[in-house]
C-alpha cells in the first residue's frame, strides 16, 4: 500500500532489521539498520544554480567540477521507473538503469561537507517535476561500496514507496528533504571507504527531478563559524561593551 506524505507534516523514519539484506544492482547489500526521515520540508536555494546534486537530470549549470554526479537525462516521457546510483564522474555520468557507478570517497564527501563550514551529517533535497500525476519515491539509501553494506535508507525494505505530490514544481524549486544522514568515520564507515548514493522513483512523467545536498551547518560563535565567525563575536562584544560604556556615564 502507498503511503501519502499529505497526511502528516512528517513521515516517521521506517524500521529496518538489523540484518536484512537487499540486491540492488545485481549486487548484494546488507543493512546496518540506519533509516532516515522523509518531511515536506522545503530545502533553500535553487539547486541547478548553487547547490551539488548527486542524481539528478539535465540542467547542471553549477555544478562543481569536484564533485561528480549521475545525469540520467530525464526525457520526460511518462510512467518512468528510475532507479539509479550516482557516479563521482566530473561534469555527470549515466552508468545506467540499476548498474552501480563510481563511489565517492568518505575523506573527499567529509572535506567537501567541511570545506563550506558544515557538519558530516547532513540532508538529501528533492526536486520533482511533474505534470498531472504526483510521482513516488520508491527507495533512496545511502551505500557502502567497499563493505557492502546499508548506511542509511528510505523505505528500501519496506515496498510501496511514497507518494509526493510536486510542492514547487518546476526545475530548481525543491519540495522535499530527506534528513539523517552522518559519515563521520566509526564502525560502518572505515577510512578509504567508497560511498555512493541510490535512487528509485517510479511513474516519472515531467521534466528533471534531482536528489541534491543539504549540508548542515557547524555551530559558531553568535554568528557564522571559523575565523568569520570569531571577528563577529569580538565586534558584538566590543559594541556591547562601549555600549555599557555610555549608559555608566549617563
Amino acid at each position: 500500500m502507498r503511503k501519502s506524505i499529505l497526511a502528516a507534516a512528517t513521515l516517521l523514519a521506517l524500521s529496518t532489521p538489523a540484518s536484512a539484506q537487499v540486491t540492488l544492482g545485481a549486487q548484494q547489500w546488507t543493512s546496518t539498520g540506519t533509516a532516515l526521515t522523509l518531511e515536506n520540508v522545503v530545502p533553500g536555494g535553487n539547486q541547478p544554480l548553487n547547490i551539488q546534486c548527486v542524481i539528478c537530470g539535465d540542467n547542471q549549470p553549477q555544478q562543481s567540477s569536484l564533485f561528480g554526479y549521475t545525469n540520467f537525462h530525464n526525457s520526460g516521457q511518462p510512467n518512468q521507473d528510475l532507479r539509479y546510483f550516482s557516479t563521482n564522474v566530473s561534469g555527470g555520468g549515466d552508468p545506467g538503469i540499476d548498474t552501480v557507478g563510481v563511489g565517492y570517497d568518505g575523506t573527499f564527501l567529509r572535506a567537501f561537507l567541511e570545506s563550506g563550514g558544515n557538519l558530516p551529517t547532513f540532508s538529501i533535497g528533492i526536486d520533482l517535476n511533474e505534470s498531472n500525476s504526483p510521482q513516488t519515491l520508491e527507495a533512496f539509501a545511502l551505500l557502502n561500496l567497499t563493505q557492502h553494506t546499508v548506511l542509511a535508507q528510505y523505505s528500501l525494505f519496506d515496498p510501496g514507496g511514497t507518494v509526493l505530490p510536486s510542492i514547487n514544481n518546476g526545475t530548481g524549486f525543491p519540495d522535499y528533504t530527506l534528513s539523517g544522514f552522518n559519515i563521520s568515520l566509526g564502525s560502518d564507515i572505515q577510512l578509504g571507504d567508497q560511498l555512493i548514493f541510490y535512487a528509485r522513483l517510479s511513474g516519472a512523467n515531467d521534466g528533471p527531478d534531482s536528489f541534491f545536498l543539504v549540508p548542515q551547518a557547524v555551530p559558531g560563535p553568535i554568528v557564522g563559524a571559523g575565523i568569520p565567525g570569531l571577528i563577529a563575536a569580538c565586534g558584538l562584544l566590543v559594541g556591547l561593551a562601549r555600549r555599557r560604556r555610555r549608559q555608566a556615564a549617563a
